[in-house]
């Protein structure tokens, strides 16, 4: 594992106080859903959360990359983390008082994904300015890394410290955000260069225009859609433990932790990532990889088996997650990262509720497995013809500029 970028002490803090603040994240994650069913009853009320985090997650995703182009990131991700952890203590205060007001409830999430929306695209923005160009690879590998550790930590915590009561896990969570705030509390001021554009919808617009003239920056965009909106076989857990393995709740939870695990184990053994120059041919294999893992994961029976070849695609996501936000950050110029940071969470927000919607609807027709199969080819397929067919993409290659 390449581990040069921590030898740099603000990206060192900023990283360590991700990885921990995010435990904390996933961790109120799960407990906002227990939350939830338990006030409601109702799994209908549950999925609400859905759109209570998407809908602030593209509006204040795509502006608040837009404020990052515009204003010093450090002032505007100590911002963005006073609006979440404001969220996540009221969050604690609801629990603690025992309040049952779902649309309360909802209002708090909206918020704290506000909080998120500014924070995410702010930090990635942030670490072009922090690190040297060639470590920037190296630097998004490690960030991935601690980001997938939390979505394993954090809901195991959960499944301890939910016994206790909700007002545990939010504290837990409030307590550990203050180790990311920490960080970037020791930022340096990281005022904007070049042409300063007044957010808006306007600097939005106008980083919209930007991809839509930059072949490899959009395919960035298309490729990581094309993986999410077919292959992803999230929402048809539940339906294959059932189908396979009895509904037993051990086989559920591999099942879910199958994509992160292998993510991690990728991080770990990523130190090759950061030397890969033609960057638009190898992301369109690693995403036909990808695919090929998940349709072959839905072809077998036994669960160690399905296991493992998800996490071989979980390791081939974050390979090409890494890529696709190196790409984003050395081939755009300063004044344009914030808005692309923006836009890069709005689809990895959006892609896999895509792919969750496509996968439900499919299964009704074609049934879970031929759902879980075909997504995994198509997106081979789609993935191949797409990237192969654009040449700025395919031949596009990083260099020490980042050009």
């Amino acid at each position: 594992m390449d581990t040069r970028p921590l030898k740099v002490p603000a990206y060192r803090r900023l990283w360590a106080g991700q990885g921990v603040s995010f435990i904390g994240f996933q961790l109120t994650s799960v407990a906002v859903s227990a939350q939830v069913y338990h006030t409601t009853g109702s799994s209908f009320w549950v999925g609400m959360l859905g759109p209570a985090n998407l809908v602030p997650l593209v509006v204040f995703g795509l502006w608040g990359g837009a404020v990052a182009d515009a204003v010093d990131r450090r002032r505007l991700l100590i911002t963005g983390s006073l609006i979440a952890w404001t969220a996540t203590l009221a969050l604690l205060v609801q629990a603690a008082l025992g309040t049952a007001n779902i649309g309360l409830l909802l209002a708090t999430v909206a918020v704290h994904a506000t909080g998120f929306a500014i924070t995410g695209p702010t930090r990635g923005a942030i670490i072009p300015r922090l690190v040297p160009v060639e470590y920037v690879p190296a630097a998004n590998t490690l960030n991935f890394l601690v980001s997938n550790l939390g979505t394993v930590i954090g809901p195991l915590i959960g499944g301890i410290v939910l016994v206790q009561g909700y007002a545990v896990a939010y504290l837990i969570d409030a307590l550990l955000f203050g180790a990311g705030f920490y960080a970037a509390l020791r930022l340096p001021r990281l005022e904007p260069i070049g042409e300063v554009t007044r957010p808006g919808l306007r600097s939005v617009l106008d980083g919209l225009r930007y991809i839509s003239g930059h072949p490899v920056v959009m395919m960035s965009f298309v490729v990581d859609i094309i993986a999410m909106a077919f292959a992803l076989p999230r929402a048809l857990f539940p339906q294959i433990a059932a189908e396979r393995f009895g509904g037993s709740p051990l086989a559920f939870g591999w099942l879910s932790a199958s994509i992160s695990i292998g993510s991690v184990i990728g991080g770990l053994l990523s130190g090759w990532v950061g030397r890969v120059r033609r960057q638009g041919l190898a992301l369109t294999f690693v995403i036909s990889a990808w695919g090929l893992s998940v349709a072959a994961a839905g072809l077998v029976g036994q669960l160690w088996l399905m296991v493992a070849l998800l996490a071989l695609g979980g390791a081939a996501d974050l390979v090409s997650a890494v890529w696709r936000q190196t790409i984003l950050q050395t081939h755009a110029p300063d004044d344009m990262r914030g808005r692309m940071q923006g836009v890069f969470m709005v689809v990895v927000a959006g892609g896999p509720r895509i792919g969750d919607l496509r996968a439900g609807a499919t299964a009704v027709w074609v049934g879970a497995t031929g759902a879980w199969v075909g997504g995994g080819i198509a997106c081979a397929v789609a993935v191949l013809a797409v990237g192969l067919a654009i040449p700025a993409f395919r031949s596009y290659r990083a260099t020490a500029e980042g050009v």
